[in-house]
């Protein structure tokens, strides 16, 4: 509280960022987790161009990036409970070095060209070995404001920053890939990932001043308090001569056991899965449908570009939507929304529908199509931050990784799909039927989000 009066003082109206990086530990553990993320904005694209390089086909190029990211979505829930009931870096440093060398595998595999089946093998390997970087930062964010004054809010914040960060990624990750599959080596934008998580997760899972305590921890810690204080006052009631020092503890003793068996259950008990609570499901539905939107957009527009003999500014283009996204966030971030967040998720959703007609208006005017992207994309990263804040709602804090893991999960699961999708229609149809994709996609998440609003209400 003194370091929150401190702060108030010196700064009359603090902007919420800045108080963000007042906390402890906080300065440290942005850097090495937004490194860590690198590879969600660069392996998925980077496996579209090797493919598309070795085999000239683009449905077997989004095929297999559709089937890493379905693979990765599988597993990432159980990495995140994993998280959660163990600790964050007990399970991440065996977790990450699996993942590194499946990555590895994977790379050089690409590079020496070995057959397709097999490689499909390695990708659906390496999808299994990934786990949710965000859904990790934003869960220590959730724990080191959780006694902090208006920490709902600073939350808000926290998570739009770190939607911001995501864009970030993606703007720089898309332009890396593109230039390294270019420019350098076509399997090279495989190895540059890689390399990132690798640094950035050591350090990251070095971190353990912003950690989240283990529940179980908690409450042994707890418990052992209550034994102390428990058995000092049955000595104090008893006296102090030899009789009143037996019946003390004999008093403690069974004070102890109860206390034993309480810890060993709270080790054994699993926690109830974040799916089972309500409202978490038709999210899930909302994210599936409207993510499919971001990989059909990214096939297409890279089969629009090759098209035009434009492939080596894929990266500049495709970071004019995340460009869009990350000043959203921003914005979203210092502002405190009214309403439900469920409302501003309709809204949100409705601006990107409108936004994706456009593209599809000006995708043969590539300056135009820009501008177009920036202002579509201020309404992205809201709708991420919006959807992790109505998890925050839904899940309690010992499920809280996992829940946020389930949204990442629904958007890897749409973007597979959309991938996937987006490369039968390009070689059925061409990029302007491929850029029609978008819209739809986002257009049919629009019901499922009145639909989990109505029953937010409902419950409510």
């Amino acid at each position: 509280m003194s370091t929150a009066r401190a702060v108030t003082k010196s700064y009359p109206t603090p902007s919420p960022y800045r108080r963000l990086f007042a906390l402890p530990g906080t300065k440290r553990s942005r850097p090495s987790g937004a490194v860590a993320r690198l590879p969600i904005s660069m392996m998925s694209l980077g496996i579209v161009l090797a493919l598309n390089h070795l085999y000239d086909n683009w449905t077997i190029a989004g095929t297999m990036s559709a089937v890493y990211v379905l693979a990765m979505s599988c597993v990432t829930p159980f990495y995140a409970r994993a998280f959660d009931r163990f600790g964050q870096a007990r399970v991440g440093r065996l977790a990450l070095a699996v993942q590194i060398a499946a990555m590895l595998g994977f790379a050089f595999a690409a590079l020496v060209r070995v057959p397709i089946a097999l490689l499909f093998v390695l990708a659906i390997i390496m999808g299994l070995t990934q786990f949710s970087f965000g859904a990790l930062v934003r869960t220590r964010w959730s724990y080191a404001l959780r006694d902090v004054e208006d920490g709902e809010q600073l939350l808000n914040t926290a998570y739009a920053m770190e939607a911001a960060i995501d864009e970030v990624v993606f703007i720089l990750g898309p332009i890396l890939a593109a230039w390294l599959a270019t420019s350098v080596h076509p399997v090279s934008q495989l190895f540059v990932p890689t390399l990132a998580c690798g640094i950035g997760g050591t350090v990251f899972f070095s971190l353990k001043s912003t950690q989240p305590r283990l529940l179980v921890e908690t409450v042994s810690i707890d418990d052992a308090s209550d034994r102390r204080r428990q058995a000092s006052d049955a000595t104090m009631g008893n006296g102090t001569n030899g009789t009143g020092g037996a019946a003390g503890t004999d008093t403690a003793a069974p004070v102890a056991d109860q206390l034993t068996l309480r810890q060993l259950k709270m080790q054994g008990a699993k926690p109830r899965s974040a799916l089972l609570y309500a409202g978490v499901l038709p999210l899930l539905a909302v994210f599936i449908v409207f993510n499919m939107s971001f990989t059909s957009f990214d096939v297409s527009i890279t089969a629009s570009m090759k098209a035009l003999g434009l492939e080596p500014f894929l990266g500049l283009q495709l970071a004019m939507f995340a460009l869009g996204s990350c000043i959203g966030a921003l914005v979203f971030g210092s502002r405190q929304l009214k309403g439900s967040h469920w409302a501003h998720m309709v809204m949100f959703l409705a601006l990107l529908t409108v936004g994706y007609v456009f593209f599809r208006i000006t995708m043969d005017n590539l300056l135009l199509l820009g501008l177009v992207e920036i202002l579509a994309g201020l309404t992205v990263s809201p709708l991420f931050a919006t959807g992790n804040l109505i998890v925050k709602d839904l899940v309690p804090a010992q499920s809280l990784t996992e829940g946020l893991s389930w949204v990442t999960t629904a958007g890897t699961v749409g973007t597979s799909i959309g991938s996937s999708v987006a490369g039968i229609a390009l070689d059925a149809a061409g990029p302007h039927v491929g850029m029609m994709l978008p819209f739809l996609f986002t257009l049919a998440a629009v019901p499922l989000a009145l639909v989990g609003w109505w029953l937010a209400r409902r419950r409510d």
